[in-house]
């Protein structure tokens, strides 16, 4: 029976990588139905109680001792989806990597997001890393550039995000109601993020403003509600501090974070349109066929709004507030030119999506 791991960001901290997660299991499920499928989670509890998976490992503070023998028992790792290598992160990512690897295990950069990478210790950490895979899939062209740039010479294929294969769940109207949020008036979905290692040039100020101001006017020009979106826990906060600028914030919801990544794909067709930052919450808009206006931070954002073929937005950390709700203005009167093309852009890229696991499968283990 064969033994295949996958590392990322998964426990619960955040929504895009638990939809990357369970969008793949099945399908390695599907591939290998004999597999035993290993998940090496930040919190196991979460995992186990989220995923169908058959057993969950903490690497976060234990000892190599503790972990080299998991590893050592693998056929396979998969390091991803999702963008978990950037600076002041993409060592601690590359830990179980750099030990299958020193263990003869076959290591697979799975649909994988880089950057941003400023640093040289990580630039030099990701390059080695990624030498000594057996195959690389990057979820952006971006990506498979900064590999290039930092000095990476293996082959790189380009492939689409893992999400984009997710199934919706059902959110329920009555659901909504019990979090305060009635759909008696028309519901625009919005979503922030907060500064950090994989933003490190937003700053806030500049964009709580922008995104306050588009609420207003959203609420105002419209007649619709706000519902903010958070896609993982600082969301919340970052959303709290948003509403404390807005005059109509009597119109402004905060959806509670924790419902699982099937269930607030549901959630999008409740939504009118769809106006943010988040790469899974534009991605879930895109797959519910809701019109959205992007807020791209990070090239990753800006590589899925020209795949999706959407007009080009304003982009932060230089946003410019009345650029921006002009274009909304228009895009809200003819909502065509917010809508993914189903058909020429958005199926293309689930297939796409779907090389990502026999691309993983072809660097198992011979004979496995």
């Amino acid at each position: 029976m064969a033994v295949i791991g996958i590392s990322g960001s998964y426990g619960g901290l955040n929504l895009g990588d638990e939809a990357i997660l369970a969008a793949t299991l099945p399908q390695l499920r599907a591939a290998r139905p004999d597999a035993e499928l290993v998940v090496f989670s930040r919190n196991p509890d979460h995992t186990r109680a989220n995923h169908d998976c058959d057993r969950v490992l903490c690497p976060r503070g234990a000892l190599r001792d503790e972990i080299e023998p998991e590893v050592r028992r693998l056929d396979l790792l998969l390091l991803g989806g999702g963008g978990i290598l950037y600076d002041a992160e993409a060592r601690t990512y590359l830990r179980e990597v750099t030990m299958a690897q020193d263990l003869g295990v076959p290591t697979f950069a799975y649909a994988i997001g880089i950057g941003p990478l400023r640093s040289l210790e990580e630039r030099q950490a990701v390059r080695e890393g990624m030498e000594h895979m057996a195959g690389i899939s990057v979820r952006e062209l971006s990506a498979k550039h900064l590999l290039e740039e930092i000095g990476l010479r293996r082959p790189v294929t380009v492939t689409a995000d893992p999400a984009l294969l997710l199934e919706p769940e059902p959110y329920p109207a009555e659901d909504l109601r019990r979090h305060g949020i009635s759909l008696e008036r028309r519901l625009v979905g919005m979503s922030v993020r907060e500064p950090g290692g994989a933003a490190p040039d937003l700053m806030a100020q500049p964009y709580h403003d922008l995104l306050a101001s588009t609420a207003d006017y959203i609420i105002h020009r419209y007649d619709c509600d706000v519902l903010f979106v958070p896609m993982e826990m600082a969301d919340v906060r970052e959303a709290h501090r948003v509403m404390s600028l807005m005059d109509r914030v009597d119109h402004a919801h905060l959806l509670p974070f924790g419902a699982p990544p099937r269930r607030v794909l549901g959630l999008m067709e409740h939504l009118r349109m769809a106006v943010g930052m988040r790469l899974h919450f534009l991605i879930f808009a895109a797959l519910s066929g809701v019109p959205l206006m992007p807020l791209p931070y990070a090239s990753k954002v800006a590589d899925l709004v020209r795949s999706l073929g959407l007009p080009e937005a304003v982009a932060i950390p230089h946003p410019r507030t009345g650029l921006f709700l002009a274009e909304m203005d228009r895009a809200w009167d003819d909502g065509s030119t917010l809508l993914v093309d189903r058909a020429g852009r958005l199926d293309p890229l689930k297939d796409q999506s779907r090389r990502n696991v026999p691309l993983a499968l072809a660097a198992m283990r011979e004979g496995v």
